[in-house]
């Protein structure tokens, strides 16, 4: 029997869906599951498809044609400690006694970008080369087309480019993957990506509060949000919306999404990208809010006990509902642009910090499809960062400056409106603050500066001196001997 072109390692949802979005696409695949039972299952109910089941992982291995390409699919769970070890690196573990030199592993889960340098160094000892790879679109991206974000060196993505450009999604028929850079590049992407996908949602969850509370039923904000996905809002997270409004329950009858708990999850993506804007100094506040609205969120029992002690106004958005509909609009608009600028210009110093030489306007191309935060717009985010590869920050290009310009009014109306009314804007409202705050020629950190000279001799720069030039004050004495 022929050996396989292609191999995986971990059979649950999403490796079940890959696995066969890689055998529809004309390649032989073998597959290994700590759980045999899984992979026997699995085997026989696709007796058709081009598969190789394998028991061990020495018959795995040796079922492969060289170099060979194996993609773990397993759940990592090291953090913050470079010294972490997990499942994926007991797997490798195992793995690499059995391999040889020239031979590819792809991390393919959702690993801390730190492990996937160490990884990668430590494989190249080895003689072994390592890819570590964001794969976003869920079970059906992995099934029908993907986008994949694989970061390592070149010669790595060679071997695997054919398999990848084969089964990611296509828009105007340019694969949804590239090499995104040299090192961990391509799983903090990800974790970026996923943190632009946090903003995306609260601000999306934001607006719907406030339609509930202006009184728009869940069938008039079905159709809302059907109407956004025609125009520039359109995206993959705007049309799930529109479905989930529709959605009844069985049992019920009522609408699904009104009998759904509201504490939401998160598997640390998000929180992963907070920790790194802080430790590289970027500001992503869009991003940090919705981070923090899902740790708000979780503390139900303490808000319910809150609710009935600590005051506020009782909502009354009296706004004629048209206009309240096309202000929301207009600020989700431009509160989205912030997310996004704020996690390219993340993505854009920590490559810089890294030398990893990550295109932003690659990534925005290759999150058109198969991913989670696919949306109209990213084509023109990609157009900005091609006709400018030094783009400072992407509210600074013509396209999406006219958006901001256009729509802050309506913006600033919306946030009034949800601090007077009680409703937490969070995301729109870090969004609108961010904005004012870069378009200022003047802060307020002159008087801050005056603080930390005050109480720590920190000095401070002067505006009628040269730049560079420091001072320090003799501040008057407040404690007495």
């Amino acid at each position: 029997m022929s050996k396989s072109d292609f191999g995986l390692i971990g059979l649950a949802v999403m490796g079940q869906n890959l696995v066969l979005n890689v055998e529809s696409r004309g390649f032989r695949v073998s597959v290994y599951n700590r759980t045999t039972e899984t992979m026997k299952e699995f085997i026989a109910q696709n007796p058709d498809k081009n598969l190789c089941g394998a028991e061990t992982l020495e018959d795995f291995v040796a079922s492969l044609e060289r170099p060979r390409k194996v993609m773990i699919l397993v759940k990592s769970t090291a953090g913050g400690d470079p010294n972490d070890r997990d499942a994926v690196d007991k797997v490798i573990e195992s793995l690499v006694p059995l391999l040889e030199e020239g031979d590819l592993i792809i991390d393919g889960g959702n690993t801390y970008f730190i492990h996937t340098e160490r990884r990668s160094k430590e494989l190249a000892e080895k003689g072994l080369l390592f890819i570590g790879s964001g794969v976003s679109g869920g079970e059906e991206g992995a099934r029908k087309g993907p986008s994949i974000m694989p970061g390592g060196p070149a010669s790595s993505w060679e071997i695997i480019k054919p398999v990848f450009e084969a089964i990611t999604a296509k828009v105007e028929g340019v694969p949804c993957v590239t090499h995104v850079g040299t090192g961990g590049a391509g799983h903090f992407v990800k974790m970026v990506h996923n943190g632009i996908e946090y903003g995306d949602m609260q601000l999306i969850c934001e607006a719907y509060e406030i339609f509930k509370r202006a009184g728009i039923s869940n069938d008039e904000m079905a159709d809302i949000f059907t109407k956004w996905n025609e125009g520039p809002l359109e995206s993959f997270l705007i049309q799930i919306t529109s479905k989930i409004f529709e959605e009844k329950d069985p049992e019920t009858s009522k609408h699904l999404v009104d009998l759904i708990v509201d504490k939401a999850g998160q598997k640390g993506t998000g929180r992963w990208t907070v920790m790194n804007s802080a430790a590289n100094a970027v500001v992503i506040s869009t991003i940090n809010a919705a981070v923090e609205a899902r740790i708000l969120s979780s503390k139900k029992d303490e808000r319910l006990a809150a609710a009935p002690i600590l005051e506020g106004p009782n909502p009354a958005v009296s706004m004629d509902k048209e206009e309240l509909v096309q202000k929301v609009h207009d600020a989700l608009y431009a509160s989205k642009i912030i997310s996004y600028a704020q996690g390219l210009d993340l993505i854009k110093v920590v490559s810089e910090v890294h030398g990893w030489g990550v295109d932003l306007g690659s990534c925005a191309r290759i999150w058109r499809g198969g991913c989670i935060i696919r949306a109209r717009f990213l084509n023109r985010i990609t157009e900005a960062y091609e006709r400018n590869t030094n783009l400072t920050n992407l509210m600074l290009d013509d396209f999406f400056t006219e958006i901001l310009n256009g729509n802050q009014a309506a913006w600033r109306e919306i946030v009034a409106l949800g601090v007077t009314n009680g409703i937490p804007v969070p995301a729109f409202s870090a969004s609108l603050s961010y904005y004012d705050s870069y378009r200022s020629e003047v802060l307020p950190a002159n008087l801050l500066q005056a603080q930390r000279d005050f109480f720590g001799a920190h000095t401070y720069e002067r505006v009628d001196k040269p730049a560079g030039e420091f001072f320090h004050t003799k501040w008057p004495e407040l404690i007495e001997d």
